[in-house]
This record gives structure tokens, sequence and C-alpha cells, in this order.
């Protein structure tokens, strides 16, 4: 079976979950089948990449996607026997392919554009262009993925074209090999991280969606001394770096010190001491279809402190490998309370918060494994094709 994958996000450019989705799934998959990677940006090995056309040099970012996808549908060989897109940046070109070779078309739905509203001040009128790419892929699909059940009942909600048949709810993996438990505490000080005071980490981009602001809100109320480590990059607005930037300020301000931001992102390695070394790692998203994040710190034996939004559920089990905090958009002070709470309990006892992540580390090895996940995907694909 051979296999186009298309991606906006490949190796070694990645600043979301999305892109380490691909990165994992496509390593898996290749001990299967033949895959062939297109991916957006500069050119790379493992993958042929695409730029948009020059002539849209100045248009609108929407509408240059757009033009990328079809540079990237016309480089696809024509021998390909199936086309998997992820994320409304490829969907379109995944469509185009399946319609000039008729081949099936997966996509795997990431996230979805009218559940984030806030994309219009990032894109202006290209949002409606993106809600319009994402739907017209995702309705006309022979294969819908879902990283979560949650995320099902989404894409049901939000496109009710799509037949519910043809949804496959297929989770996040994780690699349990290279995220796993660092040995050495003191790994974390070149990291502006003292390992004899408890902290708490923040990894993710610093968009509405991540929750950033909550967090920071709610470490406002965390125990004297905790230190807060924040690897936050890659803001989506100016407007949002910069609020982010000032709420930083001020809790530095109000605690005294003890908050490490790192704003460029990290090497995965440095995540992982980061992670591992942690009281706990907090997921504040206001909206998740899953949160790969939250698996690579239950494999580094780490507990969880995370929104019961989205898929996050499927993920940390609560009162089990981790803490769940209700979120609800019109009792935000409730939430913050709530995360502020969440996090004190494990820092007051640290043999829960060593237990949690001793039951997260065990349940990511036994069902979240990529092997697992390029398996489920590989039938997906077969499926369809038996019958094409």
């Amino acid at each position: 079976m051979r296999v186009a994958l298309l991606t906006n996000e490949y190796p070694p450019t990645i600043y979301g979950g999305a892109g380490v989705h691909v990165d994992f799934l496509v390593r898996s998959l290749a001990t299967m089948l033949d895959v062939d990677v297109h991916c957006f940006g500069p050119d790379r090995d493992g993958a042929v990449a695409h730029r948009p056309p020059t002539e849209l040099a100045d248009a609108n970012a929407a509408l240059r996607t757009v033009g990328t996808d079809v540079l990237m549908a016309a480089a696809v060989d024509p021998a390909t026997d199936l086309v998997h897109s992820h994320t409304w940046y490829t969907g379109l070109a995944g469509h185009l392919v399946s319609l000039l070779h008729d081949i099936p078309h997966v996509v795997t739905a990431h996230s979805l554009e009218p559940s984030r509203p806030w994309k219009a001040e990032q894109l202006g009128g290209g949002y409606a262009l993106s809600t319009w790419a994402e739907r017209t892929a995702f309705e006309a699909a022979d294969g819908v993925i879902a990283v979560s059940a949650g995320m099902a009942s989404d894409i049901i909600r939000a496109y009710p074209g799509v037949r519910p048949e043809r949804i496959h709810v297929i989770h996040n993996g994780v690699d349990t090999d290279f995220y796993a438990p660092d040995p050495a505490p003191e790994s974390v000080r070149a990291l502006g991280v003292d390992p004899d005071v408890p902290y708490v980490i923040y990894v993710g981009r610093i968009t509405r969606q991540k929750g950033l602001p909550h967090l920071l809100a709610a470490c406002h109320e965390l125990r004297p001394g905790v230190q807060i480590v924040l690897c936050a990059s890659a803001p989506d607005t100016p407007e949002i770096e910069a609020e982010v930037r000032s709420e930083v300020d001020s809790l530095r301000a109000a605690r005294g010190g003890g908050v490490v931001w790192h704003e460029k992102m990290l090497p995965r390695p440095d995540l992982i001491k980061l992670l591992s070394h942690a009281r706990a790692f907090v997921c504040p998203s206001v909206y998740e279809p899953l949160g790969i994040v939250n698996l690579e710190a239950a494999a580094c034996g780490t507990a969880v402190v995370a929104s019961d939004v989205g898929g996050i559920p499927e993920v940390v089990a609560d009162g089990e490998t981790g803490l769940l905090v209700h979120y609800d958009s019109a009792l935000v002070p409730a939430y913050e309370a709530g995360l502020a709470a969440a996090i004190n309990r494990l820092i007051d006892d640290p043999t829960e918060a060593k237990s949690m992540g001793a039951a997260g580390r065990e349940r990511a090895v036994r069902e979240f494994r990529w092997s697992i996940i390029a398996e489920q995907t590989r039938a997906v694909y077969q499926s369809l094709l038996a019958t094409r």
C-alpha cells in the first residue's frame, strides 16, 4: 500500500500537537507500508515541501494556504493508493488528490475551525475561507479520523453533512521509549529550575485555545515558594503575546520571583527533563480535542492537572493519573480557583502526585503507544480500500 500523507508541520518545523502526531505516526506507519510525506515550508529530508505561489505573497494567509494546497495536490504521485491529510491546512489538497486520482481520502481532525472563533483575530476574513476548506474536505472524505470521542461528537455537531459511519476514533499516541522519566533531578538546573524546590509546568503555544492566562491567574494562589515553569512560545498574535507578557510580569512581582519562562520552543530532551521532575503538568485549555502533551507528561511519570474539556478526560483519569477541573466560560473565576486548588493539592501531597504519575506512565504504555495508533490507522486505510 502506498499512502500520500499531507501535513503543514513536519520535522524540524513543529509547533503544535498535530505536528507531533504526524512526526511519530509516520515513523510507525513507515514500518508497515510506503509513505510519501508532503509538507509546507522549506525543503527538508524525508518530505516533499511546498510553498505558496509567488503571486500570492501579499495575499491573506488562508488564501496562501489554498494556493499551497493546489501545488501539493499536483505533486502527489498518481500511483498513490490513498491520501491522508491532517488539519484544515491540507484537507483541501487531500480532497483534490482524491478527485484527481479516484482514490480514498482520509482526513484527521486535530481541531475544528468552528470551535476556534478566536482565530478570526488572527486570519481576518481568511477564517471563513479556512472553515469552508475544512467543511469541504470533511464532508467529501471517505474517512474522518477523530483523535477522541469528544472530537467525533464535535465533528457531527459542526458539520452535520459528515456521515457518522465515516468517523473513526483513533487517539493521539506517545512514544513511551522516548518520553520516559529522566532519572536525574539535577538535569533541570541548567534550564533555570531549582530541583530542590517543587515546581509546576506548562508546555504549549500562546493561543486562546490553550488557556494560559487562566493558569497565570491561578498561579497567584499557589503555595509560597513553588516554582512556575512556562514553556510557552509561538504566540498567535502580538496582542496575546503582550497580554501574556504583562501577566507574567505581574505574577513575578507578586510572588517575588520563581517564575521561569522559556519563550522559545525547547528541544524535546529538555522538555522531558522538565516534565519528569515537575510536581505536576498543567493543561488549562479551554478547547482541546485531546491534548497530546498530556500524554507526553504522563509518559514521563508526571501527574496532570487539566481542564475537563474535549478529549482530555479520555487521557487524564481523574483521581488516578491526575486531576480534572471543570471549565465553564461563564464561570471563569471558579475555574481559576479550581486550578489553583488542584495544583496546591499535589504540591501539598507529593506521595499522591508520585502515585498519579506512575499510574499515568503505566496507562500511556498500555494504551497509547504509537505502534498501537499506527496499526489502528492502517486498519482504517485497509477498510476503505476494500470497499472502494
